[in-house]
């Protein structure tokens, strides 16, 4: 029976959008795990699995349900060690918590706030005034406001990026040779903007653009079937 993944969508229920749904997405696929996508808007989110989680992704692999993507990674790794690792050991586990916590702090923060408005656009009515009223309960301030002044911030973001950068001037993946999850992580986050945002975060002759380019089309071109937004 295929694994069940909980992702969130838009208006468009084939353009699941969250970087931590794309992080488990590829992580099934890298595993060669069958799935089915489960499309969740963010006010289903409470109905799903009889309100098991608040947040997606989720998984049900036959009576077992796990949220949080990392945690569903190392169920993935656990259950099915006979298939490709996803992190190659304590040590990959352990650096892929550091590829987590940077991510979060140095991608998420600058791109979750200067997409925001694009996130908002590509939602239902329903989950448009659900969105707006919880991120301005977050930012404090309407969200037109918080994407004001990526432009400005956009330099210094990009030279926040040279430790990944250094590293994919010596190997192709973070992973090495080959990708783990501590690729997926980072691509989940640069994902999740290509699909809801036309603004472009990276300069056209970066390397982290030959390095995403690489991971949209692992497993099949996963991540390339799903267009970037216009």
């Amino acid at each position: 029976m295929a694994i069940l993944l909980y992702e969130l969508v838009g208006a468009d229920a084939a353009r699941p959008f969250s970087p931590h749904c794309w992080k488990i997405s590829m992580a099934l696929a890298h595993k060669g795990l069958e799935y089915k996508s489960m499309p969740a808007p963010f006010t289903a989110i409470p109905r799903v699995e009889e309100g098991a989680t608040k947040t997606v992704p989720l998984i049900r692999d036959g009576d077992r349900l796990v949220s949080d993507s990392f945690d569903i990674a190392l169920y993935l790794e656990e259950t099915y060690p006979d298939r490709p690792t996803l992190f190659g050991g304590d040590g990959g586990k352990a650096m892929a918590r550091f590829v987590e916590r940077w991510t979060q702090l140095t991608i998420h923060t600058y791109l979750g706030a200067a997409v925001l408005m694009d996130i908002h656009d590509c939602l239902d009515a329903e989950d448009k005034a659900h969105f707006r009223r919880t991120r301005e309960q977050r930012f404090g301030k309407p969200i037109e406001e918080v994407p004001v002044g990526r432009e400005e911030k956009l330099v210094a973001f990009r030279a926040s990026l040279e430790p990944l950068r250094s590293t994919l001037s010596v190997q192709p993946f973070i992973g090495g040779q080959s990708p783990l999850f501590c690729d997926y992580i980072v691509f989940g986050a640069f994902q999740w903007a290509r699909i809801v945002s036309s603004y472009q975060p990276l300069a056209e002759d970066d390397p982290i653009r030959d390095w995403f380019e690489r991971c949209l089309h692992l497993h099949d071109g996963l991540g390339a079937k799903v267009p970037a937004a216009a």
